[in-house]
């Protein structure tokens, strides 16, 4: 078992739990900032989460829930305070609403994220901070401090397991639900430099372009939020198929780490989609995480069998060549 104490102290109103596992900080911190890895472990067993959100930086936002074996679901969110990379992250940490908003007939808690380097590995310590004594005991008799070590106990095999996960560098899709799908790829590049290749017209003219052949002619950005883009691409002289694009506005945005876009085909009555991009530097590179919000399974289903994955997946290759 990797936690090694936990402890209730009700004059400093905390629940602190110290854990330690055999792999470097830089791996512990990937685990926790990836949330395809952080879904393995950070529910109880028997009750996996699932993140439809995950910003890991200041000002940013994580929305989750755990689905019980009975499959009820359970909603939580995090809004991320502090962080300060491979050394701790704090978040505001609350029960939430199945819409997401949060649940503010149960606590709310600030919880620190302490990662510290030891001889044989890296030691973890989360420390809980409560308001009153009676919101650290209700939570305590809601089984928080059992439900801790139970979704610890998850992480060492997780980390065994994936030892290389975030060195797997291709996109890949996940269906969170019926309308959510979270497209993931690690790129080969600094945060910074993937940022603006997202955000420098010229750049992505050159890389946004899918399967050889086809051409960006139109890649007009929003400034700021509320404003809209339009993106057009048209085929070569040897490429088979008709002109497409996209048009959408801007939502949210925090530079270098999250926006969110409506996303419509132009000249098509699709309804619209929500996508939400998560912008993560990770030890091998920077982890795109693209959350994209459909009306229905049926459009769901539609639209990943256009090969959408298969043309990012080339889009990407070709972005990293540049960088």
């Amino acid at each position: 078992m990797p936690v090694t104490s936990v402890v209730k102290d009700e004059e400093t109103l905390t629940l602190t739990v110290h854990a330690e596992f055999p792999v470097p900080v830089e791996r512990l911190w990937d685990a926790y900032l990836d949330p395809r890895q952080l879904e393995k472990f950070w529910g109880p067993v028997g009750y996996p989460a699932t993140f439809t959100r995950h910003d890991g930086a200041a000002g940013g936002r994580s929305n989750y829930y755990m689905t019980s074996p009975e499959g009820e679901n359970y909603h939580g969110y995090w809004q991320w305070t502090e962080v300060v990379e491979h050394k701790f992250f704090e978040v505001t940490d609350g029960f939430a609403h199945a819409d997401g908003t949060p649940n503010t007939d149960l606590p709310t808690t600030r919880t620190v994220f302490t990662f510290d380097p030891v001889p044989d590995g890296s030691k973890l310590t989360v420390t809980t901070n409560f308001t009153t004594v009676s919101e650290l005991e209700q939570l305590v008799s809601m089984g928080m401090d059992e439900g801790l070590r139970s979704a610890m106990s998850q992480i060492e095999q997780v980390l065994i397991d994936l030892r290389n996960y975030a060195q797997t560098f291709s996109t890949e899709a996940q269906a969170l639900s019926d309308t959510h799908v979270r497209v993931s790829r690690l790129i080969r590049g600094t945060l910074e430099q993937v940022w603006r290749a997202h955000h420098d017209a010229e750049l992505m003219q050159r890389w946004l372009l899918g399967p050889d052949g086809w051409t960006m002619t139109e890649c007009l950005l929003p400034g700021a939020v509320g404003e809209h883009y339009r993106y057009w691409w048209e085929p070569g002289p040897d490429t088979e198929g008709q002109g497409f694009g996209f048009t959408g506005e801007c939502l949210a945005s925090i530079p270098q780490s999250y926006e969110s876009f409506t996303e419509q085909m132009i000249g098509t009555d699709y309804p619209p989609t929500l996508n939400e991009t998560t912008f993560t530097p990770t030890t091998g590179g920077t982890l795109l995480s693209l959350v994209i919000t459909y009306p229905d399974a049926e459009t769901r289903d539609t639209v990943l069998a256009t090969g959408m994955i298969d043309g990012m997946e080339v889009s990407y290759r070709r972005l990293e060549s540049l960088l």
